[in-house]
């Protein structure tokens, strides 16, 4: 039986990628920090705990050789190398990046977004050959094309398949930009407000499309780069609107026709300009159809957010999006823009 080891299993992509490949016929090695077991997960899945900086861990786990290592937390060069150092032991791997790794061409892009004319504009779509940022140490993007160079570079060796997803979305994020719309329904408000008219395009990622996207390339090894993003994007006011619908609640939206004013009118999907990614590679190199769809998946989504919410303030359950987005729910700030509206 085809051996593989899933390093970062107990993740938001881990889990439905164990699931996939253990359905798929792998004999699945399932390791993360807490060593836990999800219960969708068949039983024959192996569980393990792994430091992933623990060099003589990763060396044990990997044992006398597997067919393919899934990892799902890979991050800079240093990452990389342990990988490839273990090259003569592993058949194939498959590694997940980020579609932020792009640049467009003239030096912007998701770490510039904050800095005058900062503001990336991407071709639409893009596609993977789109000029990347420079490898680096120094940020998110920078260390991910680190990692991608790193592993690129002895493809000859160990055939890795990187894959770029784009917002993640699903049960167990650690970034679940969706309560942006839960939470503001649970706490009653009747209005929000969207920047660009709501019509912002951030391509969204179902945690089951790159788990998909997953068994199709430990199926097909090679050396590649792809996208993976589900179909289409849905809009950001069409996104609001999905979610009111699968909480059964009537929200108004109120649009601005330009940027947000200050924290007002922003969401974690507010971009001027559309930042969408071509997906034709990876149907045309692993036969890659979607599982789900956007509005197919959200409900699971808004169930695992609601009910993670339960009793606790927000950034205490999520506090890498607490990070990421502080004045996400600054109702003080919206209630002063309404009342300061004209009539």
């Amino acid at each position: 039986m085809r051996r593989a080891v899933v390093i970062g299993a107990g993740g938001q992509i881990g889990r439905p990628a164990v699931d996939a490949l253990a359905r798929d016929g792998w004999e699945v090695t399932a390791a993360s920090r807490g060593g836990g077991r999800h219960e969708n997960w068949p039983g024959e899945v192996r569980t393990r705990r792994l430091d992933r900086d623990d060099d003589a861990a990763l060396g044990a786990l990997i044992g006398d050789g597997c067919d393919l290592v899934v990892d799902l937390v890979a991050y800079g060069a240093r990452h990389a190398r342990q990988l490839t150092g273990l090259a003569d032991r592993i058949g194939a791997a498959v590694v997940v990046s980020s579609v932020s790794v792009y640049e467009d061409g003239k030096g912007r892009g998701f770490d510039t977004m904050g800095e005058p004319d900062g503001l990336p504009r991407y071709p639409v779509p893009i596609a993977e050959d789109q000029v990347t940022v420079a490898p680096g140490d120094t940020t998110y993007s920078t260390r991910k094309v680190a990692l991608e160079r790193e592993l690129r570079a002895v493809g000859d060796r160990l055939p890795t398949t990187v894959l770029r997803p784009g917002a993640i979305h699903g049960p167990y994020s650690p970034l679940p930009r969706e309560l942006y719309f839960v939470k503001r329904n649970l706490d009653g408000r009747r209005r929000r407000v969207l920047a660009f008219r709501g019509e912002s395009l951030f391509h969204t990622s179902a945690a089951r499309n790159i788990a998909e996207l997953i068994r199709l390339a430990a199926a097909r090894p090679g050396s590649r780069v792809l996208n993976a993003c589900d179909p289409l994007p849905p809009a950001v006011s069409e996104i609001g609107a999905t979610v009111d619908a699968v909480m059964g609640v009537e929200r108004e939206t109120v649009l601005l026709d330009g940027p947000a004013h200050g924290s007002v009118g922003s969401s974690p999907w507010s971009v001027e300009h559309s930042v969408v990614c071509d997906m034709s590679a990876a149907e045309r190199e692993l036969g890659y159809r979607p599982v789900v769809s956007y509005p197919e998946s959200l409900p699971e989504t808004v169930e695992w957010l609601t009910s993670t919410l339960s009793g606790q303030d927000w950034r205490e359950a999520f506090p890498t999006l607490a990070r990421a987005y502080p004045d996400l729910f600054d109702y003080a700030a919206e209630d002063a823009w309404f009342a300061a509206r004209p009539a």
